[in-house]
């Protein structure tokens, strides 16, 4: 594969902009506060895990059968988490959970169950909490939007992308999680004339809206933070395309679509670093651009693009010089600045995946769980197991979806009604 991208791209301040943290001064490093984990790219800061787990996988602490439908995943602050869900199509609520027992403390209701007619038909709870001092933004899948106290539950402020900011969602209804930035809460109604909207954390009101030309539909991914080409700025995957966003003002910079999903559905957030931004969509493939400054704007350079690279549901981590994300073929390893492939393996096939301590955590769309060592040099399994009791699936294409969390030395699994905690911390040395 041709590289496009120099090799020479992740100079100090490129390493720097890539570990940024939007909670650093907030929440301490085992907790999981939001949508792929403190920094949004899915990688964990806990070290003293497993390195291998037994035959049968890591001991089972607890198992939720209660928590209600959905693909939402937890958010692990302290001895709490929290995640979305609903029981029928007419509640759809946010949750606080024990993580000593996985015994529910509060809910607060949320909305209804968003996009009833939806082709397939897989309607329910989809976001993931976003955790922020005593409060935590949900969004629901018909896209009400709330601020809640995380002791009791309590409702602060309430907002509806779809009347209060003419949201226009895609055919599985809203998917994404909040992303809080200082004072600001970013999302995506979608639409004419709000396409991105950043709001007061505190009240709600709206601080900027961004009306992205021609409009678009929100798509099924979530904002990310970037600092690239010398611009701080909200990059996000809408139905036409990638985009980015001037965090400061609202101000739409760039568009790039070589990426948008065959079939409508652009579900991987998008990962990025420094100037480089990587995207995918299923059913068309992978690439990534490199970010420029031209005097006043921004522009996409396109570089490598493969129908090969990983486009699943499951996502895409990037440790050290290279990306792991998975196809329907398997696991794959390639190296993020070039694009060329380092090695793929069939592992679990398609998958969600997190990192943390040197593994991957691989949550397979067949239900299946799988540790795999994060190393160019090959495919490296280090346990695999099936969850107790694994629910029974409604849809003929409905499948396990929901991404892995590492968070205070535990595993979580959520496979719908299902929340799975394992123990993966390593015992002290000399036990």
């Amino acid at each position: 594969m041709k590289n496009l991208c120099p090799s020479n791209s992740t100079h100090p301040a490129l390493v720097f902009a890539f570990t940024f943290s939007l909670f650093a001064n907030l929440l301490p490093a085992a907790d999981w506060p939001q949508w792929r984990g403190p920094n949004r790219n899915g990688l964990s800061a806990e070290r003293g895990l497993l390195k291998a787990w037994p035959k049968d996988g890591p001991r089972l602490l607890w198992q939720a059968k209660d928590i209600g439908s959905g693909y939402s995943t937890p958010s692990v602050v302290g001895e709490r988490l929290y995640l979305c869900s609903n029981e029928g199509l007419e509640n759809e609520f946010v949750q606080a959970l024990a993580t000593s027992d996985g015994r529910r403390l509060w809910q607060a209701r949320l909305g209804k169950v968003g996009n009833l007619d939806q082709k397939p038909e897989f309607p329910a709870a989809r976001s993931t909490p976003t955790v922020v001092g005593e409060v935590l933004f949900a969004l629901g899948s018909d896209g009400d939007l709330a601020c809640v106290e995380i002791a009791t539950g309590e409702v602060r402020w309430r907002k509806s992308l779809r009347a209060d900011f003419g949201g226009k969602p895609g055919t599985w209804a809203y998917t994404e999680s909040p992303l809080v930035d200082g004072d600001k809460l970013v999302c995506t109604p979608g639409g004419e004339t709000a396409t991105i909207v950043a709001l007061n954390k505190r009240t709600g009101e709206v601080i900027w809206k961004c009306a992205v030309p021609g409009g678009d539909d929100a798509a099924y991914t979530s904002v990310i933070l970037v600092e690239a080409a010398g611009v701080k700025q909200y990059v996000q995957m809408l139905a036409r395309g990638l985009v980015g966003v001037d965090a400061q003002t609202g101000k739409f910079l760039w568009r790039y679509d070589r990426t948008v999903s065959r079939f409508k559905a652009n579900i991987p957030t998008p990962v990025a670093r420094g100037d480089l931004i990587y995207s995918a969509g299923a059913g068309t493939g992978g690439g990534v651009v490199r970010l420029r400054r031209d005097a006043e704007s921004v522009s996409p350079e396109p570089g490598y693009f493969s129908p090969k690279l990983p486009a699943t549901i499951g996502g895409a981590v990037v440790m050290g010089d290279h990306l792991f994300g998975t196809a329907n073929s398997g696991l794959l390893c390639v190296d993020f600045a070039s694009g060329e492939f380092k090695w793929d393996n069939p592992s679990l096939g398609a998958a969600s995946l997190c990192l943390a301590d040197g593994r991957l955590y691989l949550h397979g769309e067949n239900g299946q769980v799988a540790l795999v060592e994060a190393t160019v040099e090959g495919y490296r399994e280090k346990g695999r197991f099936t969850p107790p009791d694994l629910p029974t699936r409604t849809q003929p294409m409905e499948k396990a979806w929901t991404y892995p969390v590492v968070s205070h030395g535990r595993l979580y699994i959520r496979d719908q009604q299902m929340l799975y905690c394992y123990d993966v911390k390593a015992a002290p040395s000399g036990e």
